[in-house]
């Protein structure tokens, strides 16, 4: 079995990061430990940059807890968040389907409720579930997060989670969170709160021997950023740090309680960010967060905007720490963990965007079986928008309706040079792949997926 090369993930300059093609981790197989049912978590923060932990190279805080998930586990060097803004990333983690398949076009708008989600699927095979943070696929909220009231037609309880500790958009210090429908008011970090709960909810279902799916969301480092003061301090006294501060130190709770409640081993936890930073390396540099110098950032379809931090750690299915350059992606947890937990899904919606990563967890995938594609509507259409369509070592960029750039990753995942010029063959090869793609998720975003279609509009 091959063994990845070690590198540096710093993007500060070619010299210091090497992708290649036989980049997958190369783990043992799982011991028999991980032939049990593992337990779940998955832990997304909101806006954190490629860049904004110490293991990618971050110099203004540290990130320890991070790093240590990052050095036993699998860490990815090239893992994308489907989409570069908060609602539909985690449409896609909900489905494993581009969020413009499910509705979810921009933050705030909902998930629909035809769609099949994570959370109801392994309910199929004994899991019990909650969600806990940040929700945003409710719709009709913008602003900050809300309490979700027992009312509202789209609360986590209508998508398969048996217990949620939610909110409807980001949140901060002394927060009022729903839990289950109910207003409970929380004094301190929030990130603190909800790992808090998490860890009851976990305790309880450890003592019952039942397995659990934990979703725990976010609501730093976006702003406002008002971080704790000694998190502020910690940060030398920038606010989007303080708030990283506050997330690691709670992702340590996390992996503290699991250790002694004895379920660590058999607990795969994956975390990501949903989208990168919100940067600003002109006005405001260091202020709202670093993508490890990559182009672009939050909202955009650059390497910036959509490359997150990742890693999966789980002792038991993963059992030596390893680093890998193969692609994945948010869209990738829904299959991934359906065919980890052998779930049969016979009303499932299909088309799927994502596929199983699990063969690269085991360390058996050295590259991605087929490109993913990005979209990313520019106002209420795709017509001043942009594409992307991303295989094992070419990116095309396209921003609509016709401008086409096309970018070696391995060579220069800084998409410094523009070398469509050089390869039109390729160029044209993806840019027909991309356009079939796009027809599928407008096929999907119509309806056209769900037996009956889109529901119809009540008439007054």
């Amino acid at each position: 079995m091959n063994r990845i090369l070690h590198h540096s993930s710093v993007l500060v300059g070619a010299a210091l990061l090497v992708f290649t093609l036989a980049g997958a981790a190369a783990v043992d197989k799982p011991t028999d430990a991980s032939d049990k049912k593992p337990n779940i978590i998955l832990c997304m923060t909101d806006d954190q940059g490629w860049g904004d932990v110490s293991y990618n190279g971050l110099k203004q805080i540290k990130t320890p807890n991070l790093d240590a998930m990052a050095a036993a586990g699998l860490r990815f060097d090239r893992f994308y968040a489907q989409h570069p803004s908060c609602s539909p990333t985690r449409a896609s983690v909900m489905t494993g389907r581009h969020p413009y398949r499910t509705g979810t076009y921009w933050p705030g708008m909902p998930l629909r409720l035809q769609e099949m989600t994570i959370a109801q699927a392994v309910k199929r095979v004994g899991y019990s579930t909650a969600h806990f943070g940040k929700w945003h696929l409710s719709g009709g909220q913008p602003g900050m997060g809300r309490a979700l009231p027992a009312s509202d037609p789209l609360h986590p309880g209508h998508f398969g989670f048996d217990e949620w500790f939610s909110v409807s958009n980001w949140f901060d210090l002394d927060w009022t969170f729903s839990r289950n429908g109910e207003p409970v008011k929380v004094v301190g970090d929030g990130s603190d709160a909800i790992v808090a709960e998490a860890l009851k909810f976990i305790t309880r279902k450890t003592q019952e021997a039942t397995p659990f799916m934990a979703v725990v969301w976010f609501g730093s480092p976006h702003i406002p950023l008002k971080p704790m003061p000694e998190d502020l301090k910690a940060a030398g006294g920038k606010p989007y740090y303080g708030e990283i501060v506050g997330v690691d130190r709670s992702m340590g709770t996390l992996r503290d309680g699991l250790r002694k409640l004895g379920i660590a081993d058999n607990t795969l936890v994956w975390f990501c960010s949903d989208n990168g930073a919100w940067m600003d390396e002109k006005a405001a540099p260091d202020e709202y967060g670093w993508n490890g110098g990559l182009r672009g950032h939050k909202g955009e379809l650059w390497e910036g905007g959509i490359r997150v931090p990742c890693v999966i750690e789980w002792p038991a299915g993963i059992p030596k720490p390893a680093q890998t350059s193969v692609m994945a992606c948010t869209s990738d947890i829904y299959p991934t963990l359906v065919d980890l937990l052998h779930i049969e899904v016979p009303n499932q919606i299909q088309p799927l965007d994502g596929l199983s990563i699990l063969p690269l967890i085991q360390g058996h995938m050295q590259q991605r079986a087929r490109p993913l594609g990005f979209m990313h509507y520019g106002g209420d259409t795709l017509a001043d928008g942009a594409m992307a369509w991303v295989d094992n070592r070419y990116k095309l960029f396209k921003q609509m309706p016709d401008q086409l750039a096309l970018f070696d990753m391995l060579a220069d995942p800084w998409e410094k040079n523009d070398i469509a010029a050089e390869h039109p063959d390729i160029v044209k090869r993806m840019d027909g792949e991309l356009e079939a793609w796009r027809k599928s998720v407008e096929h999907s975003g119509s309806g056209a997926d769900y037996p009956g279609g889109l529901p119809k509009p009540e008439q007054p």
